[in-house]
């Protein structure tokens, strides 16, 4: 294998892929990105047995052949050296080495063999459809901050991508708040379709759409994959029965706010900073036209804000997680908004006033 390319070139793709190569490693190969050289084009692949990513870059002249490099290091390399560089990489196959040279630099890099290499196992294909990339984008950067970090229950720690007639829907959940997102897509499954992405997945996946051009995207029984134009995306899925998330939003909310999103955004921020560092409780009074949030802490520090709202109800004590309300308030993104509540024990509903194709749920705190 050897061929020539442009720093620019290899570092973009190379970046984008890297994030799925685990720091410490149970197989040394994963370790590695598997580079192949093959009808004039360069594919460089990265997996670790969950999540696999294949960045494809297209080449002039070259000899054809595939072999694996450290990962981190090629990338360190490739961001090391200056703007524009060519860079030249060839393989010593009997030293089972690989030499990149940049001008003056040269590299030595250790291998190992391309059959080593893993690749994601995959069922058949189940459904196939092509969406636009801004909906996928918009779906998960709406959604995703609301999945679990590492809940006993294991499909918490995903998003759920629910795919029905006209609709593509991200829902995550952690148990405390819901975050729902449904977007209006050109798809007709014969039925409702639901999978869990693992929040790995997820992760690496929102650093691949963009808000143009369309994809791809094929489901499985246990794995999802999306073709983009220079990139192929694979997860396996998590095993497991989402919530019916349906049944979490209150359906019978009687008192309804409308407020300016930022205005209250800014003041749940300002009044989170002597709320108790562990439960982030901050508590509400509501009452006609205004909206009391008032927090404290255990060295007996107090805060309070009181915000101008739309609001013709009857008066309301509650507690909620500030933190949850300020994640929901910096996910929407009108200029104003609505929030639901019923009773104490209710749970709060906050939609964007003009899109209301997002939906955010949060359960209320005793405190």
């Amino acid at each position: 294998m050897k061929f020539s390319i442009q720093r620019e070139q290899l570092l973009k793709p190379l970046q984008t892929i890297v994030g799925v190569v685990e720091r410490r490693q149970t197989l040394p190969v994963l370790s590695n990105v598997l580079v192949s050289v093959k009808d004039g084009s360069l594919s460089m692949t990265t997996t670790d047995l969950e999540v696999e990513m294949i960045a494809t870059v297209s080449i002039d002249a070259a000899e054809e052949g595939d072999i694996t490099i450290p990962a981190r290091k090629f990338v360190d390399i490739c961001r090391a050296l200056p703007e524009g560089a060519m860079l030249n990489i060839s393989q010593d196959p009997e030293k089972e080495r690989v030499t990149v040279r940049s001008g003056k630099s040269r590299f030595n890099l250790s291998t190992l063999p391309a059959t080593d290499f893993p690749n994601v196992e995959e069922a058949a294909v189940q459904f196939s459809f092509s969406v636009p990339q801004q909906v996928i984008k918009q779906a998960i950067e709406k959604t995703s901050f609301a999945m679990a970090q590492q809940d006993v229950r294991y499909y918490l720690n995903g998003l759920l991508l629910e795919v029905s007639a006209g609709y593509l829907s991200a829902v995550a959940t952690d148990g405390h708040r819901l975050a729902l997102c449904k977007k209006e897509a050109d798809i007709q499954p014969v039925d409702v379709i639901q999978i869990i992405v693992p929040r790995k997945g997820v992760m690496e996946l929102v650093k691949l759409v963009e808000d143009e051009g369309s994809v791809e995207v094929q489901l499985g029984t246990n794995h999802i994959k999306i073709r983009f134009d220079d990139y192929v995306f694979t997860s396996k899925l998590i095993d497991g029965k989402f919530p019916d998330y349906q049944r979490v939003i209150p359906r019978n909310s009687d008192k309804k706010i409308t407020a300016d999103r930022e205005h209250l955004r800014q003041a749940f921020v300002r009044t989170s900073i002597l709320s108790n560092e562990k439960y982030r409780g901050i508590r509400f009074r509501l009452s006609p036209g205004l909206l009391q949030a008032q927090a404290n802490n255990p060295e007996m520090e107090e805060a309070e804000e009181e915000i101008e709202v739309d609001y013709q109800g009857s008066e309301l004590e509650i507690g909620f997680n500030v933190s949850y309300l300020v994640d929901a308030l910096s996910a929407v993104s009108d200029d104003t908004v609505t929030m639901e509540l019923g009773d104490p024990n209710s749970s709060c509903v906050i939609r964007g006033t003009e899109d209301p194709s997002c939906t955010y749920v949060i359960m209320p705190m005793r405190l």
